[in-house]
């Protein structure tokens, strides 16, 4: 009689939706502002800043929450959802606290995507963009380990451009999920790995190299 194969257990595949991660009303409260007053910022990044606001009434943040334009939240590619920052306007020192409540900017050389009314009180809202520092005080989950990624790849003029890429990457990755989506005037297509593993999110981010739009490491919760 044959020995019995020993199989290695499949990993448990994360449920596919996200759980929502609301921030307080307004984005950020007394109690967050207290907290940044007594302690140091754990993390810091330099870059630049831009505004947006949503193309549609109802539009949900990737929090979950209904986007607001006076709430003072910010889109941020890879930092864990829910984090608390500070951003300081470089040029003018103007700073405020907010909280990620979103994804993007997927725009190259910009860093964060801020609401209206944290545009206002950076001063970025007039000139529509500014170089900033961000320093991150708090994050709901960790920062350096864990987390579910994806990668982004867009923004697409073209639909039928969108459409072919996400077949193309259905056939060379099998295992993972490929979705395409339209934007504000613009087609997206979004990657996820089996397990929505960073290790491999970075790989494709990094290799990917579409004929029209960019990759973007992005995390998802």
């Amino acid at each position: 009689m044959a020995p019995p194969v020993y199989r290695q257990p499949a990993r448990p595949r994360p449920p596919a939706r996200i759980a929502p991660t609301p921030v307080p009303e307004g984005g950020v409260s007394d109690e967050d502002l207290a907290f940044i007053a007594t302690h140091r910022p754990i993390y810091h990044e330099e870059g630049y800043a831009s505004w947006y606001r949503a193309p549609y009434k109802g539009r949900r943040s990737a929090n979950g929450q209904v986007f607001d334009d006076n709430a003072y939240t910010a889109a941020h590619r890879t930092l864990p959802m829910g984090s608390l920052i500070v951003v300081t306007n470089q040029k003018t020192g103007q700073s405020a606290a907010m909280r990620i409540s979103d994804r993007g900017p997927f725009v190259e050389n910009r860093n964060l995507d801020l609401t209206i009314a944290s545009a206002r009180a950076v001063g970025v809202y007039l000139p529509g963009t500014a170089p900033v520092r961000m320093d991150v005080y708090q994050t709901p989950k960790p920062m350096n380990v864990g987390g579910r990624w994806c990668v982004q790849i867009g923004a697409f003029s073209d639909e039928d451009e969108a459409i072919k890429l996400k077949a193309k990457l259905r056939d060379k990755y099998p295992t993972a999920t490929v979705i395409e989506f339209p934007g504000e005037n613009k087609f997206w297509v979004r990657i996820r790995p089996e397990g929505d593993d960073r290790a491999v999110a970075e790989y494709l981010a990094e290799h990917l190299k579409p004929r029209e739009g960019k990759a973007y490491l992005t995390r998802l919760d």
